[in-house]
């Protein structure tokens, strides 16, 4: 593991226009994804890549962010960054400069977790390993030492969760067949916002014949009839076995996510993932009680570990669904994970990354950690653009064996 040190660190502001209503929601009609990526590069020429999602308008200042807390990191072995990355990232959180002071800094620093994935992503290289692979390999106590547990400790300490890894070694060969038959992923790519119902179909049945069994449909209408009716219609072309989850988007108020999501339950939704603010925890618990059996499913907008454990503690979620592109990186991804697993709760990741780093922590989560293998999101938009696109087959993630976290991107890497 020669030429370890990192001699730069670079950004790069990379934006794809999608198809028209490709990634449409409730919210959001545009039609672009941007990463704001950073490149980290080794003295033998390794680099690493980190990427965080936005939809285009202020990339360029995550990325301007980026350089300002990536500076530190040129000239850091690294290892030796990697067995110390805890207080670290603590260290940068707490000085964080003014774009990630305050209201930014709480809603995830977009910037760290580039920067967080990106050296997870060169530290798997340099070690010529598949990220999931390096992850498996380290002891609890080196996957303790990566993550910030603090203000976790009222439900969650070092030492709770040093066993939970521990107890979970001795079934670790028996869920590493999943490695050999694929995690199981779901479609979202069939219900867009702005489809229109025989376009839905369509898709549908192509995702079908693809081998997928699980989808998500786009709600949130104005005209609740319209989301009923779509609805309705999806569970009626998939069939009765089919897993279909439905995304608000948090469109609906408290009343009306209690009107739509009880309108609903007759066509058995899996979930329903955002049915309303993503901040309003009391809101979520109410519709927790109140919706039963219907599940609720969030994850895409609370921002970090410790709004995580305000909602797992209220009874306010079923499904977490955090994003290592929306919370501080791989690291508070992790830490997350070993919360939800502690409260018995599933992880279901959103997918800012095109699922092409969560196809590597699903893995680990589900071998190390004791989760359940349910599914994980598959949106194909921005195949093309990965060196190494994720490869999925009769819907399923195949396992992924390049060194690194599967981040690179076509065309885009460091100057040096």
């Amino acid at each position: 593991m020669l030429h370890r040190r990192i001699v730069a660190l670079e950004t790069r502001d990379v934006r794809f226009p999608l198809s028209e209503g490709a990634g449409s929601d409730a919210v959001h009609s545009g039609s672009e994804y941007a990463f704001a990526t950073t490149l980290i590069t080794t003295e033998g020429k390794n680099f690493g890549t980190g990427i965080v999602l936005t939809l285009g308008h202020g990339n360029h200042l995550v990325c301007r962010a980026i350089e300002m807390l990536g500076a530190r990191l040129v000239g850091r072995d690294v290892e030796e960054l990697m067995s110390s990355f805890r207080p670290r990232v603590k260290a940068t959180r707490q000085r964080s400069p003014a774009p990630l002071a305050g209201t930014a800094q709480r809603r995830g620093a977009p910037a760290l977790a580039s920067i967080t994935n990106a050296c997870f992503d060169v530290w798997a290289k340099t070690r010529a390993l598949p990220l999931w692979r390096l992850l498996l390999d380290l002891t609890p106590h080196q996957v303790l030492d990566l993550l910030d547990l603090s203000y976790l400790e009222d439900v969650l300490t070092r030492e709770d969760a040093l066993s939970l890894l521990a107890s979970e070694m001795s079934a670790r060969a028996a869920r590493e067949r999943i490695l050999q038959h694929g995690y199981p992923g779901y479609d979202t790519s069939v219900g867009w916002f702005q489809f229109g119902d025989d376009k839905v179909k369509t898709l549908a049945q192509q995702a079908i014949q693809r081998g997928f069994r699980a989808f998500k449909l786009k709600v949130g209408s104005e005209d609740g009839s319209r989301d009923l009716r779509r609805a309705f219609m999806l569970r009626e072309l998939a069939g009765s076995e089919a897993t279909i989850m439905l995304d608000a988007n948090q469109q609906w108020t408290y009343p009306e996510a209690l009107t739509m999501c009880r309108e609903l339950a007759a066509m058995s939704p899996y979930f329903v993932e955002e049915p309303t603010h993503p901040d309003d925890i009391h809101a979520h618990a109410k519709l927790a009680w109140e919706i039963a059996p219907v599940r609720i499913a969030l994850g895409e907008h609370v921002p970090n570990r410790v709004m995580f454990k305000n909602m797992m503690q209220a009874g306010a979620v079923h499904f977490v669904q955090v994003d290592c592109t929306r919370v501080a990186g791989i690291s508070e991804f992790l830490a997350v994970s070993l919360l939800a697993r502690r409260y018995g709760l599933p992880v279901v990741p959103h997918v800012g990354d095109m699922g092409q780093i969560h196809q590597h922590l699903v893995l680990f989560n589900h071998i190390a950690l004791g989760h359940d293998a349910l599914f994980l999101e598959y949106i194909p938009h921005l195949r093309e653009h990965f060196v190494i696109p994720t490869q999925v087959e009769n819907g399923r993630y195949l396992t992924a064996q390049s060194p690194g976290s599967s981040s690179d991107l076509c065309g885009v890497g460091p100057a040096l």
